[in-house]
């Protein structure tokens, strides 16, 4: 073992100099770690910020199907005010009837898929956004994470209006149909914003089984989950529910 160097005047051990540390692995990676760390929450923040005000030009499930299917997909993009009102309390009366009252993340809700063996969904409108926007629709742990932490910023920094808006904007309504724009006229031939209760409770309904339901030739379930969100959207704008994004 080498002597530690002391000082002649004082006789206590000197400090290793700069380029004498020893090397460290453990807490250089750390360091790294760390750094990574701090950069990583930056972009995320940055990524929320921006599309607070800025329209999202795609998403990975859009880029995707669009080259799986081999000729892009059918979305244009609308602003809340060009949607039927009733369209976004269909999509919150079908998706997640607490919306107002969240944070990002509806934990009664969360419990009771978690007691219902995940058959249910518990993710709300928040973590779908963020999950259509900026991630993947594979799951797995790390998406599941990216999307935890970022959920409370999202709803931090956008509107809740501003949350519908862009949901509406990038769901898929049927195979290659994104948005409520193209699935309006899709559907029934009319704008978004002229959407009746019953088209935009049928909208709802096909959520989140785009490819394997039809809001045009409902099926029986369709229909009766039609007839239900219709009902709720009817409700939670008598009870105040709709009040946060109207």
């Amino acid at each position: 073992m080498a002597a530690k160097k002391t000082s002649k005047k004082t006789g206590k051990a000197l400090k290793p100099k700069a380029g004498e540390r020893k090397f460290r692995p453990l807490r250089w990676l750390l360091r790294k770690a760390v750094w990574a760390g701090v950069i990583a929450m930056g972009l995320m923040v940055l990524a929320v910020v921006i599309y607070a005000g800025l329209n999202p030009p795609t998403t990975h499930t859009m880029w995707s199907e669009g080259r799986r299917l081999g000729a892009g997909v059918d979305q244009h993009w609308v602003d809340a005010d060009e949607v039927a009102p009733v369209m976004l309390r269909s999509v919150v009366a079908a998706e997640d009837a607490n919306f107002c009252n969240h944070w990002g993340f509806d934990m009664n809700a969360i419990r009771a898929a978690i007691a219902d063996g995940a058959r249910r969904g518990g993710s709300t409108i928040s973590q779908q956004v963020v999950k259509n926007v900026y991630f993947w629709q594979e799951r797995s742990y790390v998406r599941k994470a990216l999307e935890g932490v970022m959920t409370p910023m999202v709803e931090a920094v956008w509107s809740k209006r501003r949350i519908l808006e862009v949901y509406v904007n990038v769901a898929e309504f049927d195979e290659g149909v994104f948005g409520v724009e193209a699935a309006a006229r899709h559907y029934f031939g009319v704008g978004p914003d002229q959407l009746s209760a019953r088209q935009a409770a049928l909208l709802a309904a096909v959520l989140p089984s785009p490819k394997k339901r039809s809001a045009s030739r409902p099926s029986g379930f369709v229909a009766k989950r039609a007839r239900i969100i219709q009902d709720g959207a009817a409700t939670i704008k008598r009870d105040g529910r709709a009040d946060c994004f109207e």
